[in-house]
């Protein structure tokens, strides 16, 4: 049966709807458009996809139920699958402060760069003209340019002339908004000397660094050395085999992995990141668990009085901004002001070297996590405790047993179940928990004798921030692989612990 929404012109609120879904998937377009100008077409396809899919799914009554779900697709999509998609084809590229540009914008670059002829040097202004065009104004020499669009699109040559100065000129400071226009363009003076925008007010003549063979080499005008472009590396490399930068983004295959598991200066800090990362991971699991379970018992005490009071003052931690507490746990772990050495040194006569000291560094971080965790596990076995039956352990008191066998023989092997996927996604949470690390440590203090920026506190989610934000090269291909490999592991190590957890749950319940 046809859909007869489909068949006729729709009338009233649907061709409201209509229209306000044609308005949506043009604005979407338009988008998609400007980042394709823009040089991104990765991008612009990605909106590009989310139009059609946006005037789809709005605009045909057969897609009524898919309307409920959509959001939330293109959210996922858009911020959860292409970030990661994204990051891991980034991991087989050369991607770097090196290697930023595209192969053409690379071009561009070498071919624009020249040597100044201070003798031609003058200062210029821009005049605006009726039907839209700029002429550009020498007053040192008094020539005056044919008009120009300044529409940065492509090379523009125009000729100079003599000429009376303009009646309107340009402020600098909107002159200067024009300068991709200006950058591109060129003047040819009445003896025909070609001159170009060398600053934000002057034109002069400009030699070449380079000039162009064929598309593929360049020859370097000041010794005649040739430029070969190696496509494999995304770089043009002159006879001695040096690169020339800048580079462009190139697919490398394999080559970051391997760099990792083969070169000493990252392989070797690496490793030892990694057994941090889990040690870390797995503590402050053990400890915030441990420490949340005995606050949780403590307060499900019949006898104890202020329970309500306790409540609060125990959960306060988990209503702070965990960034701001970190913060505050930096200055309270000062080595030199901090009100923890102060009292440790006036009690005991010690200063422990918090930031200093990797062991010591390593303990306050997860002395800072363990503080910043407890009130999660508190409020979870609060609950898990609230549904253990109690004619079981009044069964177990009257035969007898202590307090401590009945919460281990009874209490716990109850909650340890429905506390599994908690643990493991603690866990999960822990072995990423970049931000703790950069605002606490910074993951100092550093690893000598490595390649990389790494420190003794990093955990590889900031090991890999640091690799691709703080290094001056800004290696952010190796860093993407290095991303897959963690979420390889992660995910790796979280299937094993929750098979190894229920199997042994499931052990103790069938006991």
């Amino acid at each position: 049966m046809t859909d007869m929404t489909d068949t006729f012109p729709p009338t009233g609120g649907a061709g409201l709807r209509l229209g306000l879904v044609g308005l949506g998937t043009l604005g979407i377009l338009y988008g998609a458009f400007s980042l394709y100008i823009a040089g991104q077409p990765v991008f612009g396809a990605l909106l590009l996809a989310l139009a059609v899919g946006f005037g789809i799914v709005y605009g045909s009554n057969r897609f009524y139920n898919g309307r409920f779900i959509f959001p939330g697709l293109a959210t996922v999509g858009l911020f959860v699958v292409f970030p990661v998609v994204y990051t891991i084809w980034i991991g087989f590229t050369n991607y770097s402060s090196f290697n930023l540009l595209t192969y053409d914008r690379t071009l561009e670059v070498l071919l624009s760069r020249g040597t100044v002829d201070p003798a031609t040097e003058q200062p210029f202004a821009v005049a605006p003209q009726d039907d839209g065009t700029y002429r550009i104004w020498l007053p040192d020499t008094g020539l005056l340019s044919d008009p120009v669009t300044l529409a940065a699109i492509g090379p523009e040559e125009v000729a100079l002339s003599p000429a009376t100065a303009p009646a309107t000129l340009l402020a600098a400071r909107d002159a200067i908004k024009l300068r991709d226009g200006l950058q591109s363009l060129t003047l040819t003076t009445p003896d025909g000397l070609g001159i170009r925008n060398s600053g934000l007010r002057t034109f002069a003549s400009l030699t070449p660094e380079y000039r162009v063979i064929d598309r593929d080499t360049l020859e370097r005008v000041a010794d005649g050395a040739t430029l070969t472009a190696d496509h494999a590396r995304g770089f043009f490399v002159d006879g001695a085999g040096v690169d020339v930068p800048p580079g462009w983004r190139v697919p490398i295959g394999l080559a970051n992995f391997k760099r990792v598991l083969t070169s000493p200066g990252i392989r070797a800090p690496m490793l030892g990141i990694f057994i941090w990362t889990v040690l870390f991971a797995a503590i402050s699991v053990l400890t915030t668990f441990a420490l949340g379970l005995i606050l949780g018992v403590i307060l499900q005490w019949d006898h104890l009085r202020f329970k309500p009071l306790y409540r609060i003052l125990l959960i306060l931690p988990y209503t702070v901004p965990a960034f701001i507490s970190i913060l505050v746990f930096r200055g309270l772990f000062n080595q030199n002001f901090g009100e923890i050495n102060l009292i440790l040194e006036a009690i005991f006569g010690i200063r422990p070297d918090w930031m200093t000291n990797g062991t010591l560094a390593r303990v306050m971080i997860v002395i800072v996590n363990t503080w910043l965790g407890y009130p999660y596990m508190m409020l979870l076995a609060m609950g898990f405790l609230q549904a253990v039956p109690g004619d079981h352990k009044k069964a177990a008191a009257l035969e007898g047993a202590s307090a401590l066998r009945v919460f281990f023989t009874i209490t716990l092997p109850q909650i340890v179940p429905p506390f599994v996927p908690l643990l493991i996604a603690t866990f999960a949470f822990n072995f990423n928990n970049m931000v703790l690390v950069l605002l606490l440590t910074r993951g100092l203090p550093d690893i000598t004798g490595t390649i990389v920026p790494a420190g003794q506190t990093d955990i590889l989610a900031s090991f890999t921030y640091r690799l691709a934000f703080s290094d001056s090269a800004q290696q952010f291909g190796l860093a993407g692989a290095i991303t897959l490999m963690i979420f390889v592991l992660v995910a790796a190590i979280s299937y094993a612990n929750f098979v190894a957890m229920r199997r042994a749950a499931n052990r103790r319940i069938a006991k």
